[in-house]
């Protein structure tokens, strides 16, 4: 039973959907706006990309991704509403007609439970099993704070996972990771580690959608060009089950259903690459879409 002082704790803090009962005053999603209000602004994530009104464009290039390959030591650690994977300086990325360079500083899952989807980004109204975030923060910035006052201050890279028949050999181990992190606050070393054990290679990733969001847990900073690939990554039934008994939330309850739910459009667009399109004008998109953005919220005229 949770001590009167653990449940005043609670009051301030935000949860998701799964954690919220009438015995907690926890702010669950729908709340969140009231105690961090970039929460409740025109360019929230996650959304429900419609692909009928999606918009090609050409001028969305390859992605050059730089330590991928390296083998590294990374810590996870229970953050009490997820598990952060923290990601070393060296591991970069450039290209997809991002407006600078940025550098890796984190990775996390969202998934659902007891075979419930998990996905945060919809598919035609369809939720994935779970969704990997690889959050990237541009340079010369040192820290995500740095970066939240820039619309394009941070990269994150989105995959969306399916079931597959066969167990995923590369999250076996980054599972049994998460079980050494079991409560809030604690953290492990993962040894021998590769980034690109866990995605595809460069040649899959030519084809993307993209467009301008939020982060999407508080304080919902609205500063993220958001990339979520096309090709889905595989992850047997088992593994899903197995992922989702590993942690506990900050509350001692078990850490299911932590996505939040999509969020309007509010009039932006989504666009889509066109594999193997030409390198030229890679910075058409960025430009293009800033000035419609900052035009609307009448910062340029």
């Amino acid at each position: 039973m949770r001590s009167r002082s653990n449940h005043a704790f609670s009051a301030a803090q935000w949860c998701y959907q799964s954690q919220y009962s009438c015995d907690d005053t926890c702010r669950d999603p729908i709340r969140w706006a009231a105690q961090f209000p970039s929460c409740g602004g025109l360019r929230q994530s996650p959304i429900n990309i419609v692909s009928t009104k999606v918009h090609v464009n050409s001028a969305l290039p390859p992605f050059k991704f730089i330590g991928h390959t390296n083998t590294i030591n990374i810590t996870v650690e229970n953050k009490g509403h997820s598990a952060h994977f923290a990601l070393p300086q060296s591991v970069r990325l450039t290209g997809g007609a991002l407006p600078g360079h940025y550098r890796a500083a984190q990775f996390h899952f969202h998934w659902g439970g007891n075979g419930r989807p998990g996905s945060e980004h919809t598919i035609d109204g369809e939720q994935f099993p779970m969704e990997l975030h690889i959050v990237h923060i541009k340079e010369p910035y040192g820290s995500l704070a740095e970066a939240e006052h820039d619309m394009a201050g941070i990269a994150l890279l989105a995959f969306l996972f399916e079931e597959s028949p066969d167990d995923n050999p590369h999250l076996d181990s980054l599972i049994a990771y998460l079980g050494r992190v079991k409560n809030n606050g604690s953290s492990t070393v993962i040894p021998n580690f590769r980034l690109s054990d866990i995605i595809p290679s460069d040649k899959d990733l030519f084809s993307y959608y993209r467009y301008v969001g939020s982060m999407t847990t508080p304080g919902c900073e609205q500063a993220v060009a958001w990339t979520l690939f096309h090709r889905t990554l595989p992850i047997s039934s088992r593994q899903l089950d197995a992922i989702t008994q590993q942690c506990r939330f900050w509350t001692g309850q078990p850490m299911t259903d932590i996505f939040r739910p999509t969020q309007p459009l509010d009039g932006r667009v989504v666009y889509r690459s066109k594999a193997g399109a030409a390198l030229g004008g890679v910075m058409h998109w960025w430009v293009g879409v800033s000035s419609v953005l900052l035009g609307r919220t009448g910062l340029i005229h």
